[in-house]
């Protein structure tokens, strides 16, 4: 039930991504680093990129399968460390913040 949800967001995400396109025009960014357990397959950590990356204040996001881990750049302005990890959970993965970069 949770892939299947996971897999309907990713599709409909996939039509556009101008938040990343505003977010990129700031020059003040933040870096952290999640672990995330739930990832199944690449398909997790690619969507779940994909997903971030339209994200308002998202600039970047690199997650990888099997280790969990989450990269994600952002502008602190624009949305925040919380805002990032309720919707990484919203999407049903479980999540840490391993450390701020």
């Amino acid at each position: 039930m949770i892939r299947r949800r996971f897999l309907q967001l990713l599709t409909i995400g996939g039509t556009g991504a101008l938040g990343s396109i505003r977010t990129l025009a700031s020059s003040h960014s933040k870096t952290v680093i999640y672990r995330v357990k739930g990832f199944t397959c690449i398909t997790c950590a690619t969507g779940l990129d994909t997903l971030l990356s339209q994200q308002k204040g998202v600039v970047s996001s690199k997650s990888t399968y099997p280790e969990g881990k989450v990269t994600v750049n952002f502008n602190p302005e624009a949305t925040s460390d919380k805002a990032i990890v309720d919707f990484i959970t919203d999407l049903g993965f479980a999540v840490k913040s391993e450390e701020n970069v």
